[in-house]
């Protein structure tokens, strides 16, 4: 797509990273709160709401709203 993200790896960061992980465990309500997706600042969740919403066609215009995708 031409996108280039901002990848942060949690287990890189042993002090910030566990608090980072609990925090996403809090706002995604699973145990198994990572991956997940911000795009522009938001919450957009598990990589599987990422590939419904290219699914469903609302990714783009979203990349495209925050600037991350110049299309």
């Amino acid at each position: 797509m031409g996108v280039n993200p901002t990848v942060y790896e949690l287990d890189e960061d042993p002090v910030r990273g566990k608090e980072i992980e609990r925090a996403l465990v809090r706002l995604m309500g699973s145990a198994t709160a990572v991956p997940v997706v911000f795009i522009g600042g938001k919450l957009v969740g598990s990589m599987d709401r990422v590939m419904g919403a290219h699914i469903n066609g609302t990714l783009v215009p979203l990349l495209k709203e925050t600037g991350a995708l110049w299309l």
